[in-house]
């Protein structure tokens, strides 16, 4: 199952001046894993775009929480969308960090909070404000910018773990020295990687989960620059299908899985 969307959107002008308003276009899709529910989120609205891509717990794992990670990002993602929508300049690590709390205190009365093993997500956000377009990224959903050279900014922390067995990721997770994502510590948001750039040097940017980052990170079948061009010829839409492609063509690693959702988000200014 996917879904799909594409607007036009003016964005928000912070101590602007007259004239027309800026204008951004935004097309996305976000599809699941075959057979499986999407522990992706994607959101955007007038001048800003926000991705989740919820970790999937090996099997056995008790993460002391009865709700998944389809359950994390949509309350965690819809928050942050609520957040950034009411367009009042909150500092992006500081608007993910209430988001997290609020969606922590949801379900601190049914769920063991202090579980490191707890249901967690990737955040990736977007968002126009005057002249600039800011960007933050909390682990490893990459944003991929044309600023007349393309930019990537990704936290790989997560890549250079000491160890990948189940108690030294656990040992890892929102730990410093380790890497961070979006579970049940605030904290975690100040950790996050942000930045911005000029809107009038940004002509198109794309935000990708990883399962839709695959034909660049895990395949190899295209650079950052061909990705960007595909989405901006050929939209969401064919990136996925060409990603599903890859998957059925290639062997995994021992640390890859066959399919993952991929959720791919194109922005033209």
């Amino acid at each position: 199952m996917w879904t799909g969307g594409e607007f036009w959107s003016t964005g928000h002008r912070r101590g602007g001046s007259g004239g027309r308003p800026p204008s951004v276009q935004v097309s996305y899709v976000s599809e699941a894993t075959p057979g499986r529910e999407n522990e992706d989120f994607v959101a955007a609205g007038p001048g800003w775009v926000v991705l989740l891509d919820g970790a999937t717990a090996p099997a056995g794992v008790d993460s002391g929480c009865r709700h998944d990670p389809a359950w994390l990002v949509r309350r965690l993602g819809g928050r942050i969308a609520a957040l950034l929508a009411l367009e009042d300049g909150q500092p992006l690590p500081d608007l993910v960090a209430e988001a997290i709390k609020v969606t922590g205190e949801a379900h601190t009365g049914t769920c063991d909070l202090e579980n490191p093993d707890s249901p967690s997500a990737t955040v990736s956000l977007l968002r126009r404000c005057g002249g600039a377009v800011e960007w933050f990224v909390l682990a490893d959903s990459p944003i991929v910018m044309d600023v007349g050279e393309v930019r990537v900014f990704r936290d790989d922390r997560v890549d250079h773990l000491p160890s990948y067995t189940l108690e030294g990721v656990r040992r890892s997770r929102n730990s410093p020295g380790g890497f961070w994502v979006a579970s049940t510590r605030p904290e975690a948001a100040y950790e996050g990687l942000t930045g911005e750039v000029p809107v009038e040097s940004l002509r198109r940017a794309a935000v990708l989960s990883d399962g839709a980052s695959r034909l660049v990170e895990r395949f190899g079948r295209m650079g950052w620059d061909d990705l960007l061009r595909l989405l901006d010829e050929h939209g969401p839409r064919e990136l996925v299908r060409r990603t599903r492609e890859a998957e059925e063509t290639t062997e995994t690693g021992p640390r890859g899985k066959r399919h993952d959702d991929a959720t791919a988000v194109f922005v033209r200014f």
